[in-house]
């Protein structure tokens, strides 16, 4: 404690306890350097075998194929670099929004300082609109109320008293009110430190997608080494040269091995990233978006995610008839209507004192900043003000009260002292049954009427009917005394106002899609239960068990497991629970997504499959843990992500078709050709030239394919669901086998004619073939008619390109020189014309006849 509690700590002293106590921050979670995060790009397997490959090229001095595939690796490091970077210089742009300040006083001096400069026994100043800088325990309060949605998820505001119990905490926000406060913990300590640490205890994870990728690259290292080094060694056992059988051994690994693949997905990942930012969302790894389109279940907070986190009168209750209010939040252009029509405070008297009555009675205020409106002050009392704006009633004096009684936990009311033309006003609102009691008439019409017991019950059931819809229901009560002070008793019962925190106006078609799409939502909030189903009813979700807090401490995790199959709402969680529920959604094999905003959000974001935090109102914590960050904190941008998700792993997934079953073919030719004893049908040279620039630039703008049209129709894909499958498997051996033989068809056919010649016509007849096929991976199973043949108009320009680049091949002097080749004749393109045919006309009808068999 300090010597004097009324002049806080001396200068000695903060020095003093901040030598034992340190800053008040968290401590910063470990950022990964420019190095670090270039290094990152280059861990996986698929990268590995390519730097091998590069290795044993540069042993056998072949400078150009080492020269070549080290581009391959370095363009993919710089690509996947620039991607994450960016997100990360976006992030500390975002938390270099705020500079948080304090009020504090010293030496009995009340001064600003930076709210890191704080330590423990400080007598900190906290008013309206404050962000509390740190655990501390109130030594003086008037109407303190403090909004702890960051940490509990409650939308509600919580009073605080100077009970020795009632703190307040880092983080939370003064909503009304102002205080003096001791604090009583610092950066790690505090509550919001506590949730971090918890945070942190969350291991890394791999994405949905890297383990995929990672799966492949493994397979395919270990095929390419395999079939390479049983090649080489039988070739040797043969009596064939050593070096030749070398190189046809690196050959084939490296006609194995896709070398563009790292570069493509992450070409392909990184423009979706760059699409996902024009849509206000940003990927902080490049595999977030992929793995958002794997979801099954979106477990979801309810405060300020789907809810506008602004309260807002919906209904409004006088002993004459209801009325409803329209609009959203602080702004007033809405309206109040009955019976079908506006009304204004002007046509109806017990409107008029309901309205007038909430107006008088508050500290809160409405300023217009250029289009928007902006509230201070609570947010029950901003709702009230909207309320009376949107009825037109007049403004409040601006001599403000005469006297004021404020609200407490304890009366759950407060009441205010007003001078009017009509003489002294006494006007209260609070909790209904506690202004019920006060009053002794109720206003219905122009005078007021006697409150007996039936009117009494009638006043009840419209409140209980209320809260029953999830309202938090205010009571107006009013007095005109005789003498200029505030006198609680024989009070004129004017009405009930029902609020609510509103759900965000997009949020239900949003949930509708996610719906449509096979993904379940799942909300779970630190509000009370039938709040909690009033909004799960409002954005469309499905009448669902509710599960508590409370009640989940009593069931263990097969019974929760159970219980998340079928629809259920969660309500008074901790930050505990939701990682629990995260946990258990994923051991039942779910691809969990979360969203959220609040530091009590933190550890289930970094616990889920992929965490999804809010930009603009999330907390540095819940933004650090997230792997995407909504940026205009709109839920229905989510549901654009998972569609963006889903149109990168089909894209994904027919590009690593179309390159594998290239490389099939290639892979084909060799073997057979090398088990036949022939000279090499291709040479290693040529064979980068199809997997890097032809192959590669086509496979890019495979990415680049739109979505399909009934792709959000579609369930999520399994967890286990491989990017290959069998299907896939079959389908690459098809083309491989044919694409293989017919190139050795050609080789043979043309061998009379010089080995340097039937080489160039194969080369090229290969390159032609699996641009051809290109078409046959647009869409799996939609023939090119369906999705339409120019639909992709950067592929056609990449064929385009592509098949240029092999006429530069054949006939340019340099490029001659660098891939031996030879020009070749009119014969030879006819050849290849004819043989490439079947590959762009049997898929076409083999997609046609199955996609008509479904429509019938």
């Amino acid at each position: 404690m300090p010597q004097d509690p009324e002049r806080g700590l001396s200068q000695q002293e903060v020095l003093d306890r901040r030598a034992r106590f340190g800053w008040n921050e968290l401590p910063d979670a470990a950022q990964a350097g420019p190095v670090a995060v270039f290094l990152r790009q280059l861990s996986s397997f698929l990268i590995l075998i390519l730097v091998v490959a590069a290795g044993v090229a540069l042993v056998l001095g072949e400078w150009i194929d080492a020269l070549a595939i080290g581009l391959v690796v370095l363009l993919n490091a710089i690509l996947g670099f620039v991607q994450e970077w960016r997100a990360e210089t976006a992030l500390a742009a975002l938390k270099s929004m705020m500079a948080p300040k304090a009020l504090v006083i010293r030496d009995g001096v009340e001064q600003q300082i930076e709210a890191r400069e704080l330590v423990p026994g400080d007598l900190i100043a906290l008013t309206t609109g404050d962000k509390v800088p740190a655990d501390a325990l109130p030594t003086h309060a008037v109407g303190l109320r403090v909004d702890e949605s960051v940490l509990t998820g409650e939308s509600l505001p919580v009073d605080k008293t100077v009970d020795g119990e009632a703190r307040v905490f880092s983080g939370t926000a003064i909503v009304s009110g102002h205080a003096e406060a001791q604090v009583t913990a610092i950066g790690r300590e505090t509550e919001f430190g506590q949730i971090a640490q918890l945070t942190g205890s969350v291991g890394e994870k791999t994405t949905h997608l890297q383990r995929h990728l990672g799966r492949l690259a493994t397979q395919l290292g270990i095929a390419a080494l395999l079939v390479a080094a049983s090649v080489a060694g039988l070739g040797i056992f043969l009596g064939r040269d050593l070096v030749e059988m070398l190189m046809t051994g690196l050959s084939l690994s490296v006609a194995m091995v896709p070398e563009g693949l790292p570069a493509v997905v992450t070409i392909t990942l990184a423009l979706g990233a760059a699409a996902m930012v024009r849509q206000q969302a940003l990927a902080r790894r490049l595999q977030a978006v992929e793995t958002l389109g794997a979801a099954s279940v979106i477990c979801t907070d309810k405060t300020g995610t789907l809810t506008e986190n602004k309260m807002t009168a919906t209904r409004v209750w006088t002993p004459s008839r209801s009325f409803d209010v329209t609009g959203a939040g602080y702004d007033p252009a809405g309206h109040i209507a009955a019976d079908g029509r506006r009304i204004r405070a002007e046509d109806d008297p017990s409107l008029a004192r309901v309205l007038r009555a909430g107006l008088f009675c508050s500290h809160a205020r409405l300023i217009r900043r250029g289009q928007d409106w902006v509230m201070s002050g609570a947010p029950t009392e901003g709702a009230l003000v909207t309320l009376a704006y949107k009825g037109w009633h007049p403004p409040a004096p601006e001599t403000g009260p005469l006297a004021e009684v404020p609200f407490n936990s304890e009366r759950k009311r407060m009441s205010m002292l007003f001078a009017t033309d009509q003489g002294a006003l006494i006007v209260t609102k609070g909790a209904p049954e506690q202004v019920l009691e006060l009053c002794s008439h109720l206003q219905n019409g122009e005078e007021p009427q006697p409150l007996d017991e039936a009117k009494a019950a009638e006043i009840r059931a419209a409140y209980e009917s209320m809260a029953a819809d999830g309202m938090r229901v205010i009571a107006l009560a009013e007095r005109h005394p005789d003498t200029v002070e505030i006198t609680e008793h024989d009070m004129v019962f004017l009405g009930l106002v029902g609020l609510i925190d509103p759900p965000r106006a997009e949020v239900r078609a949003a949930v509708a899609s996610a719906q449509s799409a096979g993904i379940r939502v799942i909300m779970i909030t630190g509000d009370g239960a039938i709040t909690a189903r009033a909004i799960a009813k409002s954005v469309g979700l499905p009448e669902a068990r509710t599960i508590t807090g409370a009640e989940l401490e009593e069931i263990d995790d097969p019974t929760l497991e159970d219980i998340l199959r079928g629809d259920v709402i969660f309500a008074r969680t901790r930050p505990a629970d939701k990682m629990r529920i995260v946990a258990a959604l994923q051991a039942d094999r779910q691809i969990v997504a979360m969203t959220g905003d609040g530091v009590n959000d933190a550890p289930a974001l970094k616990q889920a499959d992929i965490g999804v935090a809010m930009g603009i109102r999330g907390t540095e914590v819940a933004r650090d843990s997230a792997d995407l960050v909504l940026l205009d904190d709109n839920f229905a941008t989510i549901v654009g992500a998972i569609g963006e998700g889903r149109r990168q792993f089909a894209n994904i997934r027919k590009f690593v078709r179309y390159l594998l079953s290239s490389n099939a073919g290639e892979v084909v030719a060799l073997v057979v050709n090398i088990a036949i004893g022939g000279p090499l049908v291709f040479l290693a040279t040529q064979i980068l030239w199809m997997n890097l620039v032809t192959d590669g630039v086509t496979a890019v703008a495979l990415g680049l394919e739109r979505s399909e049209p009934d792709q959000m129709n579609d369930p999520p894909r399994k967890k286990d669901d491989p990017i290959l499958g069998i299907g896939g498997v079959a389908m690459i051996f098809c083309f491989g086998l044919y694409t293989g033989t017919a190139c050795l068809w050609i080789f043979f056919g043309t061998m009379d004619q010089g080995v340097d010649l039937a080489r160039t016509t194969a080369f090229t007849a290969m390159v032609i073939f699996e641009k051809v096929s290109v078409f046959a991976f647009r869409s799996l199973r939609l023939p090119c008619w369906r999705i339409g043949w120019l639909s992709n108009p950067l592929l056609l320009a990449a064929l385009a390109a592509t098949v240029l680049a092999q006429v530069a091949a054949v006939y340019w002097p340099p490029l001659q020189v660098l891939l031996h080749t030879v020009p070749i004749g009119l014969d030879q393109w006819t050849q290849i014309a004819l043989l490439a045919l079947p590959l762009l006309i049997l898929p076409e009808l083999i997609k046609s006849v199955l996609w008509i068999k479904r429509r019938v």
